[in-house]
């Protein structure tokens, strides 16, 4: 025969070779397949959360006239992909924010808003447009013998949102308000006007 005793040894490594490199293998084909990417972050869903800025009759939020805007908000949003489309309810207190009209002047107080949102995400931050449908209510200031109370007009807008761990996201957005056909009466009689009315807000939202 020509295999000896003395071609053991060598045969011995051969097989150590060939069993560590299986186990390798073995070991790397595990850990490839019980690695999970981490899944990506989603606006969808519901959140509510709380928002303060500045209102004012100008896009200027910061010129005369100007009331400070706090208030809440909830919805839910639905994510295909990077698209989103939402729907958002808001409550503000919006401090006064005093309005011109002839002869006088009016303040809005509250306001109340149902707004559809639209928009595409990148990763975990979402560029947004938002439009919908305001109620808010007026109160007389200076010249104002009858004025209005609870009038309704359209939002349209958009924002910015950032989210952070644990659910938790940060937004600025921009509101314009168009109030059209608010009625005042004043010593120079009754006058129809449409009021505008522009808000810039910082919020955060929790989603759940």
């Amino acid at each position: 025969m020509f295999f000896s005793v003395k071609c053991l040894p060598i045969a011995a490594i051969f097989i150590g070779l060939g069993v560590a490199a299986n186990a390798g293998a073995a070991d790397l084909t595990f850990t490839t397949q019980s690695y999970q990417e981490p899944p990506a972050f989603s606006f969808g869903g519901a959140y509510a959360g709380v928002h303060g800025g500045m209102a004012s009759p100008s896009a200027n939020p910061f010129t005369d006239g100007r009331g400070v805007a706090a208030g809440v908000q909830a919805g839910y949003n639905v994510q295909v992909g990077p698209g989103i489309l939402g729907a958002e309810v808001e409550g503000s207190y919006l401090g006064d924010a005093e309005q011109k009209v002839r002869g006088g002047t009016i303040s809005e107080k509250w306001r109340l808003s149902a707004k559809a949102k639209a928009g595409v995400a990148f990763d975990e931050t979402l560029v947004y447009g938002t439009a919908g449908y305001a109620m808010t209510k007026f109160e007389n200031g200076a010249g104002v013998r009858r004025g209005p109370t609870w009038e309704g007009g359209y939002l349209v807008g958009g924002g910015l949102e950032h989210a952070f761990a644990g659910g938790l996201s940060a937004k600025m957005e921009y509101n314009y308000v168009m109030t059209p056909g608010v009625e005042t009466t004043t010593a120079s009689g009754t006058h129809k006007a449409d009021i505008d009315s522009h808000v810039i807000k910082a919020g955060l939202n929790l989603r759940f």
